[in-house]
């Protein structure tokens, strides 16, 4: 027997119920399978399925998972077909490794619908057996592990960002906390080299100055329980190099500003303990406010369960406690793991499970709303790769959201009907406009009306990939709906034109030739543009003749007004402008999608006929100039009196629907020295308009006075500078 093969039986200490001679067999039939292949290290492939079966038995898996570990490869990457593992193994063996190979196909792929539909069978394989992506988890973790292996530095960080937008996000989610970390540091190996350097020399150099000091925080602690007839297991150890960047990056503030970087583990015996201790812990030192959670009374979705509180400890140390029990512990280490356990091929660990797993069954009806594999994709890593808040239905039911959701994101969580539906909103008890960012612990409830359809401007700040997938197919949907009656409208147009009578029949025979599975598609794809009405007509009628001359006359008289149009917009645009870095005489626009006012820093596009247009350096439309860059020119305000002349500021509002709210804004606003210009209202609601405000100012701080007295206004409920509106 290999030394491989010997080496297994060492796994029986993590499993006491390994089959050893199945898991023999597994991986002699894999040796003879993969045999001749090898690893960018030059071992022979079959000892990385092996390597990915031994992480899957330290995390205590049954004897089929590590079958399906050995066997993970043979469908992808030798003859090996699925009646063959059905026949040698068993039907659950060869299902499983089945759904492992269909994961294999989303790596190494562009963006297109191919990957999208085999995110579709990555999802639908997890749903139906978590183990699938249990073994797929491995095998990416030991791929991490080996990755130093590649010489080429692009597929290394390739792999490493897909590592950490994807699949260490899984692992979180699944509560596999101990791969999840491991993938994260190795991925931030390659990704950012530099700054995980600097934080281990960092953390090297803190161990020797404070050489002895969790020891001796661990016996101050030891000695407190023990006074007050507790004996629990205590240890300590730090943070991890990427969780201590990401705080870095998130709080804006360096390593040497943090001063949580230990945390200390406490396990008891049950719960009561649990609480006990918390006791101990907060009747002995000042706590940190803000950072307590009790995820044992509210266990997160994944079902991790502990007590986190945050002191100034032994030493005056600050420093964060863990409490939890022994049990909850190992559910917290292997996560979903912890609780599949089989033994002849029937589950006998207690299994719940169903609520951790409304996440998978999100990401499955994200794939059903979306038409682009980017959008699915984008909306995927939304629902995975963000920080959470966690909220309260009237009824007691804990939601799990991303940080910065809003009612509308809630109300889709809640149900798709609930969200569409969706007119109002009570946060802990009283109205709230539907932008509000909540905040964890919050109740919501939501208000429905029969009639109501999503609004496209909730797309502007929602925070979910469920939300956003929800609105984008219903806005979809109706440009669809537009585009179909405009298109029509269009070709019947023509048909009169030319004294024709319009027939559905004379389109329908054209389908094919503009790839259209229905009428409607040749109409939307008229109206969108796609396709030319006239081009449509000439298809039906290809022997007609058309009054050429008219349409050429015709087309020259529009020319001519478009052109007279805009000379008459470049004279009056051409007057001099306050801009330095422009030719004498240069026609001058401001960007109507960021309306610059002095005292923005400001950049130049040249537009070819229009002259020069002004946005401010920030602005989102100059990415689509990106490829441009002779376009660019460099500008700035100049010294003139910028009292002058006014510039138009735009604002974003939301008012309380009161009476004389309308009145007060206006009033506001004069008094300051604005003038109102335009005003729109983008979305009405019973308690609150939301609106977009033109006003003429002179600069940005008289925008941002009039902004101040607005905030102070008991009428308006917020107020920001509108950008790219």
């Amino acid at each position: 027997m290999p030394d491989e093969i010997e080496d297994i039986k060492t796994w029986k200490a993590f499993n006491a119920d390994i089959d050893l001679v199945a898991l023999d067999s597994a991986i002699e039939f894999a040796k003879q399978a993969h045999d001749g292949q090898t690893r960018a290290s030059g071992e022979p492939y079959y000892t990385h399925p092996v390597e990915v079966a031994k992480i899957l038995a330290e995390m205590k898996m049954d004897t089929a998972t590590l079958q399906t570990a050995v066997l993970h490869d043979t469908l992808e990457d030798t003859e090996v077909t699925y009646d063959d593992l059905k026949t040698k193994f068993s039907p659950e063996v060869a299902e499983l490794v089945n759904g492992v190979s269909k994961l294999n196909k989303i790596e190494s792929q562009t963006v297109e619908g191919k990957q999208a539909e085999n995110f579709r069978k990555l999802l639908v394989a997890m749903s139906e057996d978590i183990r699938v992506l249990l073994v797929k988890l491995a095998d990416r973790l030991h791929n991490m592990r080996t990755l130093h292996h590649f010489n080429k530095p692009e597929k290394q960080k390739r792999i490493a960002r897909e590592t950490l937008e994807i699949y260490a996000p899984l692992a979180e989610r699944i509560g596999t906390h101990n791969i999840k970390e491991e993938l994260e540091d190795l991925a931030f190996s390659y990704l950012n080299a530099e700054a995980r350097e600097s934080i281990t020399n960092r953390l090297m150099f803190l161990r020797k100055e404070e050489a002895g000091t969790v020891d001796k925080i661990i016996a101050e602690l030891k000695l407190i329980f023990k006074k007050n007839d507790l004996n629990p297991s205590i240890s300590g150890r730090e943070k991890t190099r990427y969780s201590i960047w990401k705080k870095m990056q998130r709080k804006n503030v360096s390593f040497e500003q943090l001063s949580d970087i230990m945390a200390f583990r406490i396990e008891v015996e049950d719960v009561g303990e649990c609480y006990h201790a918390l006791g101990v812990i907060h009747s002995e030192f000042p706590t940190v406010p803000g950072r307590f959670k009790d995820y044992i009374s509210t266990p997160k979705p994944n079902g991790y369960r502990s007590i986190h509180t945050t002191i100034i400890g032994p030493m005056r140390h600050r420093i964060e406690i863990q409490i939890r029990t022994h049990s909850m512990h190992q559910e917290a280490e292997l996560g979903v793991a912890a609780h599949w356990s089989y033994k002849d091929g029937q589950k006998r660990a207690n299994q719940k499970d169903a609520t951790h797993y409304r996440w998978l069954r999100e990401l499955l009806e994200i794939l059903d709303q979306e038409q682009k594999p980017e959008d699915f994709l984008e909306n995927t890593k939304l629902e995975l790769f963000q920080e959470h808040v966690y909220v309260f239905s009237p009824k007691g039911d804990l939601i799990e959201l991303p940080t910065g959701s809003t009612p509308v994101d809630f109300a889709y969580a809640v149900h798709s009907d609930v969200g569409n539906k969706c007119v109002g909103a009570k946060i802990n008890g009283r109205i709230a406009p539907l932008n509000t960012k909540i905040q964890n612990g919050d109740q919501i409830d939501i208000i429905t009306a029969k009639n109501q359809t999503p609004s496209p401007t909730w797309e502007r700040f929602v925070a979910s990939g469920k939300a956003r997938s929800h609105i984008r197919k219903f806005i979809r949907q109706q440009q669809r709906d537009e585009y179909i009656i405009l298109g029509k409208a269009m070709l019947q147009k023509i048909f009169r034109a030319e004294d024709y009578e319009f027939t559905e029949k004379a389109v329908a025979n054209v389908m094919e030739k503009y790839k259209a599975e229905e009428i409607d598609d040749v109409y939307a794809k008229i109206g969108s543009g796609l396709i030319v009405a006239r081009e449509v007509f000439r298809s039906i009628f290809p022997g007609h003749q058309t009054e050429q001359f008219k349409q050429a006359q015709s087309a020259r008289e529009a020319l001519e007004q478009v052109a007279n149009a805009g000379a008459r917009i470049a004279d009056k645009s051409s007057r001099p402008m306050p801009i330095k870095g422009l030719i004498p005489g240069m026609a001058v626009h401001f960007a109507r999608c960021c309306h610059p006012l002095p005292g923005d820093r400001i950049v130049g596009i040249v537009t070819t006929g229009k002259g020069v247009t002004v946005h401010t350096i920030d602005c989102e439309t100059l990415e689509t100039f990106a490829d441009t860059p002779e376009r660019w020119l460099d500008v700035s305000w100049g010294d003139e009196d910028e009292g002058a002349e006014s510039h138009v500021g735009r604002l974003e509002i939301t008012l309380s629907h009161t009476t004389g709210a309308l009145g007060t804004l206006s009033t506001v606003i004069g008094k300051s020295g604005g003038n109102i210009t335009n005003l729109k209202i983008v979305n009405r609601s019973l308690d609150f308009w939301d609106m977009l405000l033109d006003v003429y100012v002179q600069d940005t701080k008289h925008l941002h006075n009039i902004i101040a007295a607005l905030r102070a206004t008991p009428e308006i409920v917020s107020v920001e500078r509108a950008k790219g509106r």
